[in-house]
């Protein structure tokens, strides 16, 4: 078998586990595709027995086509949605971006979990779930089983968010534009931001929507910073440069966000590459689900769920603090 070819079952077998779960995703937004990509992989790497005859696709679509993910993602974001928010709205946004980041830094420590994986639940929590995840793994080069852990992590509160935000915000007598931002902000993935604000009102949804795009940009900054502390981390007594793990992949999800920014794409083709994007995040999911070790999952225990409990409380009660200060 040629070098090329080498890749081929690997990528096929993550595309036949990918596309059911795309299609389970539509059906049930809640969970979302990602997640039931990442069971189905689990479930069937126990059925397969050769993981070394699909280990380099595996690594192909969980790294490679991943980023390319990331990139299309950018089609989603129009720059200008950051003028349609006012100043304390953005306070609001980076105080809570914040609080996740700093939460999971002490999480860290407070309850021993690994650094890669506080690291992409941090991210997961403060920015925007799995994208956030998905841009930030390959960056800090954490395992699949990481990256599974993290996503399964966020997933949960995503669910918990959904049925626990609406009637908390109607004891608390929420208008429509303060449940709007606390959505926005302390619910994690984009589709239960959405599914949150549905269930609210029609402008609670537009409000929510819009301060989740403008938290999704946080993933620039983020990325950049993990990048610059992996380059002065030593590997094998020198410094790696900087220029060599750049998540070059971000400027592309920049430049994709530039170019709806200024108008240059058509509506149906930048619905057709945010679509392309989602399902090729979609189709990594399920290569890491099909390559990790099960037993690794388990023995990690319950230290994820309590960090991401952690971080998601922190930044719901920091949301509704900044709103009450800031008076919005």
């Amino acid at each position: 078998m040629t070098n090329e070819r080498r890749y081929y079952p690997g990528i096929w077998l993550s595309l036949a586990v990918a596309f059911p779960a795309w299609i389970l995703g539509k059906q049930f937004s809640l969970v979302g595709g990602p997640v039931f990509a990442i069971l189905g992989g689990v479930l069937m790497s126990v059925v397969v027995t050769n993981k070394q005859h699909y280990a380099l696709g595996f690594s192909f679509v969980s790294k490679r086509m991943l980023q390319s993910a990331v990139m299309l993602l950018g089609f989603q974001l129009n720059l200008a949605s950051i003028f349609q928010v006012g100043q304390a709205s953005i306070l609001l946004i980076f105080t809570t971006i914040g609080t996740a980041l700093i939460t999971a830094f002490i999480g860290y420590h407070l309850f021993h979990t690994g650094s890669n994986e506080s690291i992409l639940i941090g991210v997961g929590t403060a920015i925007c779930g799995g994208s956030a995840i998905a841009a930030t793994a390959p960056v800090i080069g954490a395992s699949d089983e990481e990256i599974a852990s993290a996503v399964s992590t966020i997933f949960l509160y995503n669910i918990a968010a959904v049925l626990i935000f609406p009637p908390l915000g109607r004891l608390m007598q929420m208008t429509d534009a303060s449940f709007g931002l606390w959505a926005g902000t302390a619910i994690n993935d984009t589709s239960s931001v959405v599914a949150a604000g549905q269930i609210w009102s029609e402008n609670a949804l537009k409000s929510a929507t819009v301060v989740k795009l403008v938290r999704t940009l946080a993933i620039l900054p983020v990325t950049l910073v993990l990048g610059f502390r992996q380059s002065k981390r030593k590997e094998a007594g020198k410094h790696v440069k900087f220029s060599k793990i750049f998540p070059w992949f971000i400027m592309g999800f920049l430049t994709a966000a530039l170019m709806v920014t200024l108008g240059i794409v058509p509506d149906r083709l930048q619905l057709q590459l945010i679509n392309l994007g989602k399902f090729l995040i979609i189709m990594a999911m399920a290569a890491i689900g099909l390559g990790i070790n099960v037993t690794e999952i388990y023995r990690s225990g319950k230290k994820p769920l309590t960090l991401g409990l952690f971080c998601w409380g922190a930044v719901t009660m920091m949301s509704l603090l900044m709103q009450w200060l800031l008076q919005i």
